[in-house]
């Protein structure tokens, strides 16, 4: 990674790598706050996790109303992806 500095005892690595655990409210409260001191002091993991946050509240909202496929669909779907 190009950049991965150490802001607030953590660097933007572990950060990105924490991020999905960060947005489902997973994280032990120290854990939270430095990942929130990090975000204020890095001004480039704040922009990526801000669009990353953004990007997965749209797919999460566009999965709450999209309709499944079709039988036929899943099948052929599965098979693309070599599941049984």
């Amino acid at each position: 990674m190009a950049h991965d500095r150490d802001v607030a005892g953590i660097r933007c690595s572990a950060v990105l790598d924490r991020l999905p655990d960060y947005l489902e409210d997973e994280l032990s409260p120290a854990d939270r706050d430095q990942i929130e001191a990090h975000l204020r002091g890095c001004s480039w993991c704040e922009s990526f996790g801000g669009a990353y946050a953004s990007l997965v509240a749209t797919l999460r909202e566009q999965l709450a109303t999209a309709e499944a496929p079709d039988a036929d669909t899943q099948r052929r779907l599965r098979e693309r992806l070599g599941i049984s």
